[in-house]
């Protein structure tokens, strides 16, 4: 199955993507993790995706088409592939539309207010784990490894804010075009995390 998750930063792709690919059994292709791969790496693509991810502003089209393509393309992606964060304009689902036929579009719907206080409270550890400050009780360690939490530059509240105005400008114009398509469904986002899976799962079904 070919599924992409559309939805505002924050509104809970990364997490629903990583639970339904092990339902699905099939490769969950981030745009996110594969720029922070580069930016780790200090490639050129990763200091130029640097230099528009700090700004909160996307990545140009013809660099996120290219790496995807390429992606698409390997063999674990020949039975299906859960995209995230691709893509994010008209233009880029077109270009998409070429090379991949796509069974449905989960769009997870969560009002701006609640994703400025949830991706503002997010931190991170350096060994992969998430939390978020609600739920931390003061405390600045990982439960996982002992290491120091930290706020990524993107997940900073003016940041997450003008992450927002780029999305409503840029990206949700694909909600209405993959409902004309009649790919869409809207799932409630704000709900419980368990709550959106079993949502979510309704929708594959």
């Amino acid at each position: 199955m070919k599924v992409i998750f559309l939805g505002a930063p924050g509104s809970g792709k990364g997490t629903h993507a990583t639970r339904v690919k092990l339902a699905l059994d099939v490769p969950h292709i981030s745009t996110g993790d594969i720029f922070r791969e580069n930016i780790k790496g200090g490639t050129p693509l990763g200091l130029l995706a640097k230099s528009y991810i700090d700004k909160g502003a996307l990545v140009p089209d013809e660099v996120v088409i290219k790496i995807v393509a390429d992606r698409l393309s390997r063999e674990d992606c020949k039975k299906g592939f859960i995209l995230d964060g691709f893509p994010r304009t008209i233009r880029q689902a077109e270009e998409l539309k070429k090379i991949a036929d796509i069974d449905v579009v989960i769009n997870l719907v969560v009002d701006d207010e609640a994703i400025v206080k949830r991706v503002a409270g997010r931190r991170m550890c350096r060994c992969g784990e998430t939390y978020n400050v609600a739920f931390l009780n003061g405390s600045n360690v990982c439960a996982k490894c002992g290491g120091e939490l930290y706020q990524r530059d993107d997940d900073k509240e003016e940041t997450v804010k003008s992450r927002l105005e780029v999305y409503h400008k840029e990206t949700a114009p694909l909600i209405d075009y993959y409902r004309k398509e009649g790919l869409l469904k809207d799932v409630d986002g704000a709900q419980s995390i368990d709550k959106v899976y079993a949502d979510i799962l309704k929708v594959l079904q």
